[in-house]
């Protein structure tokens, strides 16, 4: 991606949340709206130039594309647009940017422009619309001026200062590419709409770094362009980091994607996402709503399976609310290992990430691989449910391997996260072989952003991490492949450092080296030993000074 686009963009943003602040709308949910779904509307008619100008390619040679386009016989207009691909937005010359962007200075301009989003809305429904976990389908626009409160005056003035910033930037030429175009923008979008950490449903961005080193190893460069026809699925989407990732290493037009997200303007952001990384097709499958209450991906009234699954679940949430409403017969086989109970307090350090593992576990086929982001904390944890879900990979054979990432590698978060790889056997796992544990904690730059530390690894270390992975390497101090019955063994452990060679090393010392040392060890175990006394005495003294006293 030019680097130019991501400065542009940044650039649109600001001007986008500049406006909204000029009319009294800085900071909230409809600021938000208005700014995603501004761009949803600038990237269809992009989108749709685009591929006009590809079907026609005397269209890209004129001044005004959209008047040659006009210029053309009635005739030739309509076979023009039965060439355009299926995926394409349906628009007409009157809803692009360019002609609402010339009637601007006629009143009602914000009518105008609201009604061209509707219109543009219900000719694209079927496509570009996203559903929600009870059927219900989420438009692409709202009437966006009516945000704006005032006279109808006011929200012309706060359109046309809209246009104003639509009309300096295209996209046309990002549609030629592959790329996650929000992998660089999601978190600088986001971030005013986050602070005290977001609420409930807070938003995290899922770094490259991460993404890539799932996808790489999920689908190896070996098998690139030889799987096809396969489902890919995230229950926690978000804005489709993950999902992008994979579908690019899988190739777009041999998969189809599968989601859902309890955020909506997450699902929003993967609607943008899939317009632009040519996966409009699986637009119907997006969908908006609480994976772990009510999962909609389903065959008949059991959960759908999947070839690939890909997660960055949140790993601490309340859940209380609708916590008992999981122990019912239905999700007692999904929940195998058991169900985070309420605390009596902190209610909102409830460990959420545990039924989104134990939900990838049920939804991933025979045969399919996963990718989840952990805390580090749950590979090594000795009881409860972390064990139980440990001891069913291992024992089942599930476990392919596991990546523990440096520190801050969220710049949002302090948790050490670490990556499990899934691998569900088709057949016999008899002769299945040993799970790869890699400690890639000593990799990485540390740079600060903003009042945060994050650590980022260059592309170097990214594919040391990836081939060493694939390969099944043992590389001192960095990586072990281990068999079934030696991680049971450690109590299930999935730490690579628990396996390494412990090695001692031996010097020679002479006599007077040896007395020296030993001289050493005996003046600072004195100095101790006195520190300990004058404690024992400040104790002591301080005892006794303790008296009762009735209240």
């Amino acid at each position: 991606m030019n680097p130019s686009y991501q400065q542009q963009t940044r650039d649109l943003i600001d001007g986008l949340k500049a406006v909204c602040a000029s009319a009294g709308l800085g900071n909230d949910g409809n600021e938000y709206k208005i700014i995603v779904q501004t761009f949803l509307y600038k990237l269809l008619c992009d989108k749709f130039a685009y591929e006009m100008k590809r079907a026609c390619p005397a269209l890209a040679g004129v001044d005004d594309w959209i008047v040659g386009w006009q210029a053309l016989p009635e005739e030739a207009q309509q076979d023009l647009q039965d060439m355009l691909p299926a995926e394409t937005p349906r628009l007409t010359a009157d809803q692009l940017i360019p002609s609402l962007f010339n009637r601007q200075s006629e009143p009602g301009f914000a009518k105008l422009w609201d009604d061209t989003l509707i219109a543009i809305a219900v000719a694209n429904n079927d496509i570009f619309a996203v559903q929600t976990d009870d059927g219900e389908k989420v438009a692409l626009f709202d009437r966006l001026s009516e945000y704006v409160t005032g006279s109808a005056d006011k929200r012309d003035g706060f359109v046309r200062a809209l246009f104003n910033k639509l009309v300096g930037v295209s996209f046309e030429r990002l549609f030629e590419q592959k790329y996650d175009f929000y992998a660089a923008l999601f978190e600088y979008l986001i971030k005013d709409y986050n602070k005290d950490n977001g609420g409930k449903y807070a938003e995290y961005y899922t770094p490259h770094a991460v993404a890539t080193i799932m996808a790489d190893i999920l689908v190896p460069q070996a098998e690139r362009g030889t799987v096809k026809n396969v489902t890919c699925y995230d229950p926690a989407s978000g804005s489709g980091t993950l999902l992008m990732a994979l579908a690019h290493a899988l190739g777009e037009d041999h998969c189809s994607i599968f989601s859902q997200d309890i955020s909506q303007k997450s699902s929003s952001l993967l609607r943008l996402n899939l317009v632009l990384n040519k996966l409009v097709h699986s637009i119907p499958h997006i969908t908006q709503g609480n994976t772990i209450l009510h999962p909609v991906h389903k065959e008949g009234k059991a959960l759908r399976r999947f070839d690939y699954i890909v997660s960055n679940p949140p790993f601490k949430m309340d859940f209380s609310d609708f916590r008992d409403d999981l122990e019912s017969d239905a999700n007692t086989s999904r929940f195998f290992a058991g169900i985070p109970k309420v605390p009596a307090k902190a209610k909102d350090k409830m460990a959420i990430y545990l039924l989104f593992i134990q939900h990838i576990i049920a939804s991933l086929k025979p045969g399919g691989k996963a990718a989840v982001v952990v805390p580090t904390g749950f590979i090594t944890a000795a009881s409860g449910i972390e064990l139980r879900i440990r001891q069913k990979l291992v024992d089942e054979k599930m476990i392919a391997g596991v990546v523990s990432m440096p520190s801050n590698i969220f710049a949002t978060t302090g948790t050490n996260v670490s990556i499990l790889f899934l691998d569900r056997p088709a057949l016999d796992t008899t002769n299945r072989d040993g799970v790869v544990l890699i400690d890639a904690s000593a990799l990485g730059e540390k740079v600060k952003e903003g009042k945060n530390q994050k650590t980022l690894l260059s592309h170097a270390e990214e594919q040391r991490i990836v081939a060493t992975f694939n390969a099944r390497e043992a590389v001192e101090d960095f990586s072990v492949v281990v068999d079934h019955a030696a991680i049971a063994a450690k109590n299930y452990s999935l730490s690579a450092g628990q396996y390494f060679e412990v090695k001692i090393e031996y010097s020679d010392l002479s006599p007077s080296e040896f007395s020296k040392r030993i001289a050493g060890f005996n003046a600072s175990l004195g100095e101790l030993f006195q520190q300990s006394k004058a404690l024992e005495k400040d104790i002591e003294e301080n005892m006794s000074k303790l008296t009762y006293e009735a209240q």
